[in-house]
């Protein structure tokens, strides 16, 4: 999908005119020509796509082109200019033969006013195949029906779609104020895939107290959320501004309202259990069966209608020629007050109608840069950011003490940095950050599941160094270190409310589960990145990049780091052009990236790593004078492991033996692997001065290997039998021609 140029573009084009006027007279004359008398064109052709919907599953995610084997192409770009008034009048029109169209229009009258229309559509398809017995998928009220085999029930074609209108002006109101606003509506339609679980137990009430729960029993169940929501935004803003001052006064509103208001399914026979068993409503084996259905069938809250309206001033402020400071202020206030009834939510604490949400944020910022000496830069920026949460705390669980968290949170960042140049080579620049994250102290009802320690308070202070050097016309380089260091207050158990622990017990609590939450632990990072740049004639480029992070976290225990210890990440790159003669160009990239984590749970030790290369080659160029052809071969290879051990350090021995039995039985989890090239030709045969045709040949392979909906050609499935699956091996051909006419 192409991306629509909006009045940012004209600014640059009036920017270029007098950059093309001042410094390049002897040429200058036939851009400018281009540029008051711009080129219109109109493009109209067929496409046509190979293979079925199933090989287009990951082609066809965006672009329109799952479902057809025939697609129509058609792009419009018109754009006038009156040289008389000035006026431009502009009409772009991309994609519009597919589901995943734009079309905007727009007149501005350079340096006094502006106004656009614009339109969108983007249309995206859920990539796997369903079959399901399951009825009213996209409304709030889906039947559950299950199937007597998998795979017996019919495909389902999950997508959603969004429709996009937006209108835009602008007006100078002096030479000094001008006035910016515009208001955009987006309606989303469809749905995606999502549902409910759990296990049985006399929790759920499927199985009488005392009692045993069957073998196996529970459900898992496909409901897709059924989507048809609106979202509005309105944004005005008027700018003042001067030789010295720049002020920007704005207001921005956002408006969610969704016509689904809770999931409620029903249920039509019985469901099975994992082990192929019925989960039926009888009593089986002693125990009550009959909780699963109504519990499974309790409605769930789909997102409620909600609206947040922001003021905000901000702006830029030159003292001298050398020094200028930067400012902004800005204060959101965020709503959320459905009523629990009105949504089909007929449970709620006693006395409590409605959530009554309520954010109030307000943030600050200040900056400034000054040049004090010709060789000498100083730069200094403060942030504060205050999100207080006034939702009122009320008792949502069953559970005793459980309730909703208040999320009111106080951030503070800081950064200082000095540039001096050493010589006319070298640059060197040190700069100093700080980050502050003040999470407030848990409610006295806070009593959340698991997690074991908090902090109310976290500090960051990082330091950064950097060297870089001209060292010619053609060859430039930088190197820069950054390390930083994150600690932060005292300890708290989140199970026991406010009071601070001592060490000894935080490190109890550290050691017995690994569940503290990664924002609160002890962080040490450090990265190094690399680059250069050579140009060593006019027709060749080379630039290369590498950088390599890692980070250190570690949390009260007893010897034995437990959870999340470290990350790390690795990348390289490199991009080449090469000018092979005034008819042909010759580009290249290459780029491998390398990230993992080392997990230490309670039972065992994980290593989870994300490999990824990727390399392109791309050729344009002209047989004869009026055929131009081109070529672009890419290739992706993303791979991600799941390393897993037994964690024998807090383990008894027999627990031990067990996992590594397991292990060796089971193998582990496998790679997911990703693996995709793509072949792109295009052809140009210039009929005359204004019309061409244009040919297109895009092939793509794709192999998705994965075991989260799958493995070994065995698809997930759910327990009506709905079955979850995607073809691994995909290939696509497209093929299309274009009549292309210019005026």
């Amino acid at each position: 999908m192409n991306t629509l140029h909006h009045n940012a573009a004209l600014r640059h084009t009036v920017l270029a005119l007098a950059l093309l006027a001042a410094f390049a007279p002897a040429h200058a004359d036939d851009d400018i020509a281009q540029y008051i008398t711009p080129q219109s064109s109109v493009s109209a052709g067929i496409a046509g796509v190979s293979g079925d919907s199933a090989d287009r599953a990951l082609f066809g995610q965006y672009n329109g082109m799952r479902r057809h084997d025939v697609y129509g192409l058609l792009d419009v770009n018109y754009v006038t200019r009156d040289e008389a008034s000035a006026l431009w009048t502009i009409l772009q029109g991309r994609d519009l033969g597919t589901s995943s169209r734009e079309l905007r229009f727009m007149q501005q009258q350079q340096g006094n006013w502006m106004y656009s229309a614009d339109y969108s559509e983007l249309e995206r398809v859920y990539p796997r195949t369903i079959n399901t017995g399951l009825a009213g998928v996209g409304t709030s009220t889906p039947l559950v029906t299950r199937l007597a085999k998998q795979g017996t029930g019919s495909d389902l074609d999950l997508k959603t779609k969004r429709k996009a209108a937006r209108l835009g002006m602008e007006k100078w109101i002096t030479p000094n104020l001008q006035l910016e606003a515009s208001i955009k509506s987006e309606d989303k339609d469809g749905a995606r895939i999502f549902g409910r679980g759990f296990n049985c137990s006399a929790t759920f009430g499927c199985v009488n107290g005392g009692g045993t729960s069957p073998v196996g029993a529970g459900a898992v169940l496909l409901l897709p959320e059924p989507i048809n929501s609106t979202t509005r935004q309105l944004d005005a803003r008027l700018n003042f501004s001067t030789d010295r001052l720049f002020l920007s006064g704005a207001y921005y509103g956002s408006f969610y309202s969704n016509s689904n208001r809770a999931l409620t399914p029903t249920f039509a026979g019985l469901l099975y259990n994992p082990n192929g068993s019925d989960l039926n409503p009888a009593v089986v084996g002693g125990n009550n069966l009959a909780s699963p259905v109504n519990l499974m069938g309790a409605p769930i809250a789909l997102a409620p209608d909600n609206s947040a309206h922001q003021l905000s001033l901000a702006g830029n402020y030159a003292f001298t020629q050398s020094t200028r400071a930067t400012f902004r202020y800005a204060y959101t206030r965020a709503k959320q007050n459905e009523n629990f009834a009105s949504l089909g939510l007929p449970v709620a604490p006693a006395g409590v109608t409605s959530l009554n949400g309520k954010i109030n944020t307000t943030q600050v910022q200040a900056g400034v840069t000054s040049r004090p000496l010709a060789k000498l830069e100083l730069l200094a920026n403060v942030r504060y950011d205050d999100k207080d949460d006034r939702t009122p705390l009320a008792l949502y669980s069953p559970t005793p003490g459980l309730t909703q968290t208040d999320s009111s949170m106080r951030k503070l960042a800081g950064k200082l940095e000095a540039s001096y140049r050493l010589t006319s080579s070298y640059r060197a620049t040190l700069g100093v950050d700080y980050d502050m994250v003040n999470h407030g102290v848990p409610a006295s009802t806070y009593l959340p599941g698991g997690i074991n320690l908090m902090r109310e308070e976290t500090r960051e202070t990082g330091y950064r160094a950097e060297l870089r050097r001209s060292m010619s016309d053609t060859v430039n380089g930088s190197i820069s270190y950054t390390r930083s260091k994150r600690d932060g207050s005292g300890w708290l158990s989140a199970t026991a409310g406010t009071p601070l622990v001592s060490d000894a017990q935080a490190a109890a609590l550290g050691n017995n589960r690994p569940v503290t939450p990664v924002m609160y632990m002890d962080r040490t990072r450090d990265k190094v990145k690399l680059s250069a740049d050579w140009s060593p004639t006019e027709r060749f480029s080379l630039q290369v990049y590498a950088e390599d992070a890692d980070d250190q976290y570690d949390a009260p225990s007893n010897g034995v780091r437990k959870g999340l210890q470290e990350t790390g990440a690795k990348l390289f790159g490199i991009d080449a052009a090469f000018t092979l003669s005034e008819a042909w160009k010759l580009s290249g990239y290459a780029s491998r990236g390398d990230q993992s984590q080392n997990i230490n749970h309670s039972l065992y030790l994980a290593k989870l790593t994300s490999k990824s290369d990727a390399a392109g080659l791309g050729v344009t160029g002209k047989l004869f004078g009026n055929v131009e052809v081109g070529a672009d071969l890419s290739y992706l290879n993303d791979k991600n492991g799941y390393r897993q051990a037994v964690e024998t350090t807090s383990n008894t021995a027999a627990t031990v033996a067990t996992n590594v039995a397991f292990l060796a039985a089971q193998g582990g989890l496998p790679d997911v692997v990703y693996r995709a090239t793509t072949l792109k030709m295009f052809g140009k045969y210039a009929l005359d001065r204004h019309a061409s045709l244009r040919f297109d040949l895009v092939h793509y392979r794709a192999r998705l290997n994965e075991w989260t909906w799958g493995y070994n050609g065995v698809p997930f499935f759910y327990s009506d039998y709905s079955t979850v699956s995607m073809l691994r091996d995909q290939k696509v051909t497209m093929a299309g021609v274009t009549y292309v006419y210019q005026f």
